[in-house]
């Protein structure tokens, strides 16, 4: 199914690798220490699992919940976790980082949308994150892990912020980089994007269904303005328009668009 435009009155985002990004220098140690075990998983590249690694010490619960179909790795390589973080002295980071274009992303789609926060982690560590950017002010609410009895996949959270957002939760958007997060919109009757800056591969993010895939969490800006420089323009074309058809706005803004209506 394509993503339609014209339902979404109201934004959830996912945190950890989807406006959180990770510390680039500890993914290079640790796939140092993990390139002997790389036998341990023939079809993923060493620094490609350091990083996922990475984030899942970010948001614990997330990462157990979706393990099986989010990371792929064989259990073993789980006990050598614990011994590469004491061995490089790491713990999980107070100072967070920020996808670039993220902060701007989301400041502009604020002013025409109501925006939720819907992660795994605890909620100091998720408030933490958002003070550290000056991102409170701009999310109508926010749930953690904390929240609801039940959280990601389940779709409680999702439900929760639809309440207060004073929506219905088919008229949300979730947006996350893993399975969970697809799994827990679709869960909630919400259409989904799936982003590939975070733990997400592009092949796991469609089987589960999301309804766009970007690069980057920063294009959801140019991705969502069609809503508002087109929306009769894609109801009379039905999302078929080819490219040459296409209004003549932002070049970026065509090419998401002609993505959109391929999913």
């Amino acid at each position: 199914m394509p993503l339609d435009l014209t339902r979404i009155r109201a934004l959830c985002f996912d945190v950890d690798g989807t406006l959180s990004d990770t510390d680039d220098l500890f993914v290079e140690k640790l796939a140092r220490i993990f390139q002997p075990l790389h036998f341990l998983f023939p079809k993923k590249n060493v620094k490609h699992v350091a990083r996922r690694v990475v984030m899942a010490t970010e948001a614990p619960a997330n990462f157990l919940i979706g393990l099986p179909d989010v990371i792929g790795l064989d259990d073993e390589l789980i006990v050598f976790i614990d011994l590469a973080y004491r061995r490089l002295g790491h713990t999980p980071k107070k100072n967070f980082l920020l996808i670039p274009g993220v902060k701007e992303m989301l400041w502009e789609l604020s002013q025409r949308y109501p925006l939720a926060v819907i992660s795994a982690r605890d909620g100091r560590t998720t408030n933490l994150f958002l003070e550290q950017f000056d991102l409170l002010p701009l999310f109508k609410c926010i749930a953690t892990a904390q929240t609801c009895k039940h959280t990601k996949p389940f779709p409680d959270p999702i439900l929760w912020a639809a309440e207060k957002m004073d929506v219905p939760p088919e008229a949300c958007l979730m947006i996350g980089d893993t399975t969970v997060d697809i799994r827990a919109g679709k869960a909630a009757g919400a259409q989904t994007v799936g982003v590939l800056c975070g733990f997400g591969e592009e092949e796991e993010l469609r089987r589960r269904g999301a309804d766009l895939i970007l690069t980057s969490t920063a294009e959801l800006t140019e991705a969502l303005s069609w809503k508002q420089e087109g929306t009769r323009f894609l109801r009379e074309n039905g999302f078929l328009a080819t490219s040459s058809q296409l209004p003549a706005t932002n070049p970026s803004s065509r090419r998401i668009l002609c993505r959109i209506q391929n999913e």
